[in-house]
């Protein structure tokens, strides 16, 4: 596993996570930074994955990691994005 993945999910009835997930693929996209999107909702495995890279087993998208490296949460990027921390929090530098 290798680059940046922000783990999501395409099933969901919170209009707070679908938000959440656009905010960082729009704010990723606009700064030109690839990234795969990784849809946990079609396999149980990628949910699993997500949450032990986590170190949270109720863990919930979207959540972000560089390769095997935990990155943060929602929350930890606007975060990131507000202290022009970005590059760091992604473990990119």
């Amino acid at each position: 596993m290798s680059g940046l993945r922000v783990y999501s999910t395409s099933v969901t009835g919170s209009r707070e996570i679908k938000s959440q997930q656009s905010e960082v693929t729009r704010i990723l996209d606009g700064k030109r930074i690839q990234y795969e999107l990784v849809d946990i909702s079609q396999d149980n495995a990628l949910r699993e994955e997500m949450r032990n890279l986590a170190g949270d087993p109720k863990a919930i998208p979207p959540q972000i990691c560089n390769g095997n490296k935990y990155c943060g949460d929602y929350e930890l990027f606007v975060e990131a994005v507000e202290q022009d921390t970005l590059q760091e929090f992604l473990k990119l530098d």
